[in-house]
């Protein structure tokens, strides 16, 4: 709609990663130079993080559309919750290449064969993963071992690793990850756009669509704009869209502060915007960006364990709740969430309420009390753990849901 009323050529703030808008920010320039730089190494692994919407994927996009085919194989490929069988068949794929057999070892011998061959023609070969925080650590040590094919001296694959913040730290701490992080040759933390780089980004999209100054912005909208999307491209993107399609309903060729407001507002009350600094991007209010905690040790049985202790936590239904009722999704969130606090802390008062019973009791020897009581609170961090589990997977699906809708995909698709 909006374009037609300026005359645009297209759409300026798509939300879907497109080369021909990637704009070179401070932190794309010099995530751009370590790829270059990865890149001329030709073997082990390049890491890439950044927020939701922070732009890897169009910087990937771009820099695909610079390599030399003729000397470099690329493929992409989006992964999810993949185990190390599962990504071995969708590498084999992704590289167009047909396996024998549905088992592992068949498509790990297609894949050096096609390596190999990719060589004697003089190409390397590059995979580029995408999401890879959705990962179980037995794919990525998968890939690792992908990357360990050569020919000779020469190493046949290079892997380009894409994530969201929780992903670097996966990469830094687990410990089953030694070898992989030994194999890291670059990696860089895509960072959001700074404050005086929201009006050059948002000009420079509207340029690439053929944009001659109508409509002209007010000098405060790009403050208050970096402001409301903390500098993340793809938050930009969805509230100039907006604000374009406000301009537009409303036939006014100059866009101000009060629009943008309006548009905040409007966003905000829909429930699917939330104002806050990157690390919130897309998060709805309960739920934040946390990187699952390492499971701890398998704990003994305690002598006395509580009932409060012993049961479950549930998963929270919010993709029921989301099908049923997507206009309450942020009241299911918030009661799933709720119970959520009440499990734990019945959990922590039934370690306080054993403590003050062994004690006044005598049932317990000081050494069986203390076993007890660490036992309970290594059930408690398994708990939590999972919790934050389910709430990266939670934030992770409403992400796609909305990127979905803001796309103009219809709800029943979405």
């Amino acid at each position: 709609m909006f374009d037609d009323f300026y005359g645009f050529t297209g759409r300026p703030f798509q939300l879907t990663p497109d080369p021909a808008f990637y704009f070179e920010s401070l932190s794309h320039r010099k995530a751009l130079s370590y790829l270059g730089y990865g890149l001329a190494q030709g073997e082990g692994f390049i890491v890439i993080t950044g927020e939701v919407g922070a732009g890897k994927s169009t910087l990937v996009a771009h820099l695909m559309n610079t390599v030399d085919s003729a000397r470099l194989t690329a493929t992409q490929i989006v992964t999810s919750k993949l185990d190390g069988a599962e990504i071995v068949h969708v590498v084999a794929r992704a590289f167009g290449i047909r396996t024998p057999g549905h088992d592992k070892a068949s498509a790990l011998s297609a894949i050096e064969l096609f390596l190999h061959e990719e060589a004697r023609h003089g190409r390397r070969a590059l995979l580029v993963v995408d999401e890879a925080q959705n990962l179980a650590i037995e794919a990525l040590e998968e890939l690792r071992m992908l990357s360990n094919f050569q020919l000779g001296a020469q190493p046949l694959l290079q892997i380009l690793l894409l994530g969201q913040p929780e992903f670097r730290q996966t990469i830094q701490l687990h410990p089953s990850l030694e070898q992989l992080r030994q194999r890291v040759i670059a990696a860089h933390h895509l960072d959001a756009l700074e404050s005086r780089e929201v009006e050059p980004y948002v000009r420079h999209r509207l340029a690439c669509v053929g944009w001659n100054g109508d409509p002209e912005f007010d000098e405060r909208v790009f403050a208050e704009l970096y402001t409301a999307s903390g500098g993340v491209p793809r938050r930009i993107n969805q509230i100039a869209n907006r604000l374009l399609l406000l301009g537009a309903v409303d036939r006014s060729h100059r866009l101000d502060g009060a629009m943008l407001s309006q548009v905040l507002a409007e966003l905000t009350g829909d429930g699917a915007f939330a104002l806050g600094s990157p690390a919130d991007a897309l998060v709805l209010p309960g739920l934040r960006g946390e990187a699952p905690a390492p499971a701890p040790a398998p704990a003994p049985t305690p002598t006395i364990l509580p009932a409060a202790v012993s049961a479950p936590v549930e998963t929270p239904p919010v993709l029921a709740a989301a099908a049923a009722a997507p206009a309450t999704l942020p009241e299911a969130l918030g009661g799933e969430l709720a119970k959520r606090d009440e499990q734990i802390a019945e959990l922590q008062q039934a370690v306080l309420e054993l403590a003050e019973t062994a004690e006044g009791s005598g049932l317990l020897q000081p050494e069986a009390h203390r076993i007890d009581i660490e036992a309970l609170h290594q059930r408690i961090a398994a708990l939590e753990a999972r919790v934050i589990e389910q709430e990266n997977t939670i934030r992770h699906t409403l992400t796609m849901l909305i990127e979905w809708v803001e796309a103009g995909t219809d709800r029943a698709a979405a």
